[in-house]
């Protein structure tokens, strides 16, 4: 088997390759760079620079990168994409264009060179307004409530849709809110997130910045389901493992599941968290005014990565906060960056702000 990551510089992607090749999988990465770093990829891997709205490019790398065989791609995990929900609502055309045509581009490309295993990288943001209380099963109603959001859902039915007609066994991965760094190169080098944000406040001794208090919540502070990178990653290699089975690709079929903890974090606690966590003074948390889409609660149910994927997230929220400290620490950067406030998170489909690529 050989895996083709697209958006394999990313942060995630990295992680992502990281674990698979640990594993002994053959990795072929796709990246336009726009986002990812080189520095993240390992020397000597087989490394395509371009889009995955190349077909030309894509028809070349599927049938092996330089001409090699035992680079003919068996599987894809599609990663790349554009994922700032500000920057989705500000430009829906280009979310679409990137995240829906692109991917479009590439499952044609897929299908013609009959490649027969697709992972594809969602989002916890095609459930938009989740339930107020209770966990949220991969049954509960999609209603996205960005152009991110539903770029992501779209990509599920594009997914699904051509793994159907082309005999294509395929997974998608819901994201929850991502955190944390299996070793400190592989760190988030972006500041959009709500833990580097944080870092942020703290560094220049101005208070942790939440977004409402006045949720039905225990502290009054939305509830989030942080998942470490490292622990994602893995959910990759199980996806990936589970479509290598024979019986897989004998009769394709799709699954959809969640990847988070099924435990909840409210803001006020990661703010405490990451001052315990850093050694930065804790001013009492500023309190801004809620911002309009943003759900009181969005926890993941894990049952079915469990079940299906016999994927369990192993790492706590306090392991997320001191292994993205540590990448902060080891490059130099302690000093704050340019984003001075954070919310919820990923899921909260908020317009909360983010970062191209994955």
């Amino acid at each position: 088997m050989t895996w083709l990551i697209t958006g394999g510089a990313g942060y995630i992607g990295a992680h992502v390759v990281d674990v698979m090749r640990a594993a002994g999988e053959r990795v072929v990465v796709l990246d336009d760079f726009s986002t990812g770093l080189p520095g993240r990829l390992p020397a000597g891997l087989p490394v395509v620079r371009g889009s995955v709205a190349d077909r030309a490019l894509l028809d070349r790398t599927l049938a092996g990168h330089e001409g090699r065989e035992e680079n003919r791609i068996t599987g894809v995990v599609h990663l790349a994409a554009r994922k700032q929900v500000a920057e989705s609502v500000a430009e829906p055309l280009r979310y679409y264009r990137e995240n829906v045509h692109g991917l479009t581009v590439l499952l044609e490309a897929v299908a013609a060179a009959g490649v027969r295993r697709f992972v594809f990288s969602s989002s916890a943001a095609v459930y938009g307004q989740a339930p107020a209380s209770g966990l949220v099963t991969e049954q509960t109603p999609c209603a996205p409530v960005n152009p991110y959001g539903e770029t992501k859902l779209a990509g599920e039915w594009l997914v699904r849709a051509a793994g159907r007609a082309h005999g294509i066994a395929t997974v998608c991965l819901r994201y929850f809110n991502v955190a944390g760094a299996s070793r400190p190169e592989l760190a988030d080098a972006g500041a959009a997130n709500v833990i580097p944000m944080f870092f942020d406040r703290l560094a220049e001794g101005l208070p942790p910045q939440i977004f409402g208090d006045d949720y039905p919540t225990p502290d009054g502070t939305c509830v989030r389901d942080y998942v470490h990178v490292a622990d994602l990653a893995e959910a990759h290699l199980a996806a990936a493992r589970l479509l290598e089975r024979p019986e897989a690709t004998a009769e394709p079929g799709d699954l959809t599941v969640n990847v988070g903890t099924g435990r909840g974090a409210s803001v006020r606690e990661l703010a405490t968290l990451v001052a315990e966590v850093t050694g930065l003074r804790e001013p009492a948390p500023e309190v801004a005014p809620r911002r309009p889409g943003d759900p009181a609660r969005v926890v993941a149910s894990a049952d079915l990565a469990r079940e299906r994927l016999g994927f369990t997230a192993r790492r706590d929220l306090t392991d997320m906060v001191a292994s993205a400290w540590a990448g902060r620490q080891a490059a130099g950067d302690t000093a704050p960056s340019a984003a001075l406030a954070a919310g919820a998170g990923k899921a909260s489909g908020s317009g909360r702000p983010g970062r191209p690529g994955r």
